[in-house]
């Protein structure tokens, strides 16, 4: 398995225009929960790893900043567990 790229707001931001089906200069800051389980899953999913995310963590993902924010921490020690 080879590490993945680090994720940038604008790589968040474009995901979530995609799932949303809308642009991405539209997709708000705040994210709801459903984004939050979504994000981690396809995150999860094309890179086949598994993120480490704590429950404190996933209050975080609320907005894109703190999103952007964990799952950079998350991929960053993916594989130094």
């Amino acid at each position: 398995m080879s590490r993945p790229v680090a994720l940038c707001r604008a790589d968040i931001i474009a995901m979530l225009a995609a799932q949303q089906g809308r642009p991405a200069e539209l997709v708000p800051e705040r994210i709801g929960s459903l984004d939050v389980a979504w994000l981690l899953h396809t995150i999860q999913e094309r890179h086949g790893i598994t993120l480490d995310v704590s429950d404190r963590d996933l209050a975080r993902m609320g907005t894109v900043t703190g999103a952007v924010e964990v799952l950079r921490k998350a991929l960053t020690n993916v594989g130094t567990h």
